[in-house]
């Protein structure tokens, strides 16, 4: 009995001990809250609660008192799930262990692009067809990806806003309206990641996911000073996703700096049987984590060829062309599609190739570097008579009970879903050139397992068009290749573009997604009115870490990144 005493002590502190990180430490002021996590990094973060200077609660009060105040002018996020997440960080608090030992996202308030499927929220895809009260898109499981963050750790606080269907150069949902830059709200954040990098770069959330069928992790990214991972097909599961072209999509991290995308993307890779194209992806893949390769010396003595055919502004048709259209009628289609270069682009390009060549890399500008010819080769590997396989896919796992098809859909709702996704758009560019010049084509949707045309339309371009891409890295002896990640500077959506309404700023880079190689988009650069410019690195299948080696060495090379300065109030703050 006398030893009690001395036992209630060890049973107190041992107590004191689990509960000093939520409820012993003292309340941070709001001075200390912006000083530490404006800007936070993961790594940062993670010192922090090791150190019991804030609580997972009150950095998730801390983003979501930013969503709160900012959220109406620039309009990032569709979905708040701030009773949600506050439970996260409340159970996360309460853990025994040290602060997620072992979870590499534990406490991170993550953002997650709104057709990427949470469970028990409505994936809205941006279409208000998935919002129809008593027949939401509810998702019945997370995507592989969301559960992947979640286990190690993240914090999930919100549904960033989105075109329908992912469908879009800027950020326009008819489920949502319209999101900002958040360097100019006038300005387009560019799509269709345009909610994530918009919430991101505005420290509305630490890290967010972004989806890329054509440019549109990609080109966001770089309008918003913001790191945008495209990884090779099939290291990241797109389960769950709602498609735009399931044989172009792809999902990845966008993050502010280098090191939180390499752990982000650590995290989110991983073989998954929902999703055959990430079979055997482990055993191709450079072993993670790739924080590993983040060096600053990886720049030098690198080579890095410029596409030409970018510089020139070749046009490859989204989707590609079907081998039945003609070459006239092709050829008319890709000149339609044509993206000049800015002036303003290019110079902002030159200025980052001298930063690049101070880096120590050799910039190699050669005719020959992905000519013409390869964007030719690259728009004839075509998709688009695939897309409703994808739909009904994605809705066959992902979808809710009432609808597991697109005909299911249709038979609930008494209408379709939209053209883009089950593919009965009526005047499709695929086929609209060989149409005006007499030609009788029509894209059927088709299964791209059983289709004849499969091998002509869409496996043997895309092996030859890859046989290219790798050829040129070998005879330049390239380690990469450098471009501007978007044709033009973001566009101000207060003005006409074009003699209509804008349809945001374009890129050139959909034939990453037609071979499936990596690329990685870094601030580049601000052009004179201080908006930002984006770089993009594409390297070799699987070389993930080479490619976030370089990105790395850039950014502690040149730290561009700046954080906008945020307005309560503004213009357009609910245009549709």
């Amino acid at each position: 009995m006398r030893h009690r005493p001395f036992v209630i002590c060890l049973l107190l502190s041992a107590a004191a001990a689990v509960i000093a990180p939520s409820c012993l430490a003292s309340p941070p002021s709001q001075a200390d809250l912006d000083r530490d996590l404006l800007e936070v990094t993961i790594p940062q973060l993670q010192r922090l609660y090791a150190q019991h200077r804030y609580t997972v609660t009150q950095v998730v009060t801390w983003y979501l008192d930013r969503i709160e105040r900012y959220n109406g002018v620039y309009r990032p996020l569709e979905t708040v799930m701030k009773a949600e997440a506050l439970a996260v960080a409340a159970h996360e608090d309460a853990e025994a262990t040290p602060a997620g030992a072992g979870r590499p996202l534990w406490g991170v308030p993550v953002v997650i692009k709104a057709n990427t499927s949470i469970a028990g929220q409505v994936t809205t895809d941006g279409w208000s067809g998935y919002t129809i009260p008593g027949h939401e898109l509810l998702a019945p499981r997370n995507a592989t990806v969301v559960a992947h963050l979640l286990a190690a750790g993240a914090v999930l606080i919100g549904h960033s806003n989105m075109p329908d269907f992912a469908n879009s150069d800027t950020n326009r949902s008819s489920s949502f309206g319209r999101t900002g830059n958040a360097y100019d709200v006038r300005f387009s954040p560019g799509g269709s990641s345009g909610g994530t990098v918009t919430a991101v770069t505005a420290n509305l959330a630490l890290l967010g996911t972004g989806t890329d069928t054509g440019n549109s992790i990609r080109m966001p990214a770089a309008t918003s000073a913001v790191i945008g991972v495209f990884p090779t097909r099939g290291l990241v599961s797109i389960a769950g996703i709602a498609p735009l072209d399931w044989l172009l999509d792809n999902t990845g991290p966008i993050a502010r700096n280098v090191t939180d995308a390499a752990i982000a993307l650590s995290v989110m890779a991983g073989e998954d049987q929902l999703d055959p194209a990430t079979a055997g992806s482990a055993a191709k893949a450079q072993p993670g984590p790739y924080t590993r390769y983040l060096r600053t010396d990886t720049l030098k003595g690198r080579r890095f060829g410029v596409p030409a055919f970018i510089l020139q502004g070749t046009g490859i048709p989204f989707h590609g062309t079907p081998a039945a259209v003609p070459e006239f009628a092709a050829a008319r289609q890709a000149t339609e599609q044509a993206i000049p270069l800015d002036p303003r682009t290019r110079a902002a390009f030159m200025q980052a190739l001298e930063e690049l060549r101070a880096a120590g890399a050799t910039v190699v500008i050669d005719d020959t570097c992905l000519p013409e010819s390869f964007a030719k080769s690259a728009a004839r590997i075509s998709t688009y008579a695939y897309v409703r396989e994808g739909t009904d896919r994605f809705l066959g796992h992902f979808g809710p009970a009432e609808y597991h098809s697109a005909a299911a859909y249709e038979g609930v709702i008494g209408a379709p879903l939209g053209a883009p996704v089950i593919g009965s758009e009526p005047a499709n560019s695929v086929f609209r050139s060989a149409q005006a010049q007499g030609s009788d084509i029509a894209v059927l949707q088709r299964s791209v397992e059983t289709d004849p045309d499969a091998e002509v339309n869409y496996h043997g371009p895309r092996r030859r068009t890859l046989a290219l891409y790798l050829e040129t890295l070998e005879r330049l002896h390239l380690d990469g290749f450098v471009y501007p990640a978007i044709q033009m500077p973001p566009v101000d959506e207060t003005l006409p573009q074009d003699g209509g309404v804008s349809g945001g700023p374009h890129s050139a880079t959909s034939w990453v997604n037609m071979l499936g190689v990596p690329a990685v988009v870094v601030v580049g650069g601000w052009y004179p009115g201080g908006l930002p410019f984006g770089l993009e690195f594409s390297t070799r299948p699987w070389k993930e870490g080479d490619l976030l080696g370089y990105a790395y060495a850039w950014e502690q090379a040149t730290h561009h990144r700046h954080p906008p300065a945020l307005v309560d109030k503004g213009l357009l703050p609910a245009a549709p």
